[in-house]
């Protein structure tokens, strides 16, 4: 029987939706998947040396909000200055509180797990970013060198 494969693509660059890539990379690597992940657009954020990660509530009707705030606080209310900083210390504490771990700490148990991560070159060029601001355990190509992998892969995922 052939080795699995998981291929997923990371588009999103926020704290909250850094989550997901990290955590099915991971766990698919522990159960014994090839697996890489293409990350493009604001995706690439994530592979940054430094990560300075927040969330943003506007335009995420799907995020619990404290003290039932998604119920009487305005969806306009979520533009308001400062509350980016203030969700995304809330967002970190309850993290911390429960015990998650820290997206740098799921990347380094992918790079441990040898998952392979690849940061679109495009994006880099198109957004005028400097390939040492990414963290050196990536590997830089474009959508083919991304199509190698995924062609064949069992299991193929966007996020």
């Amino acid at each position: 029987m052939s080795e699995k494969k998981l291929a997923l693509i990371a588009t999103k660059g926020t704290l909250d939706w850094a989550y997901p890539p990290f955590i099915l990379a991971s766990t698919a690597a522990a159960l014994g998947y090839n697996v890489t992940v293409f990350f493009t657009f604001y995706g690439l954020q994530l592979l940054r040396k430094d990560l300075n990660l927040k969330v943003s509530p506007l335009g995420n009707p799907g995020m619990p909000m404290p003290m039932g705030m998604d119920k009487w606080f305005p969806v306009l209310g979520t533009a308001i200055p400062g509350m980016e900083t203030m969700m995304t210390g809330m967002m970190k504490q309850k993290i911390k509180k429960k015990g998650v771990a820290s997206v740098q700490e799921l990347r380094d148990l992918c790079i441990e797990a040898e998952v392979k991560m690849i940061g679109c070159q495009m994006t880099i060029d198109l957004f005028d970013m400097k390939s040492e601001d990414f963290i050196d355990e990536i590997e830089l190509g474009g959508a083919s060198t991304f199509f190698e992998f995924a062609g064949d892969a069992d299991v193929q995922l966007l996020i």
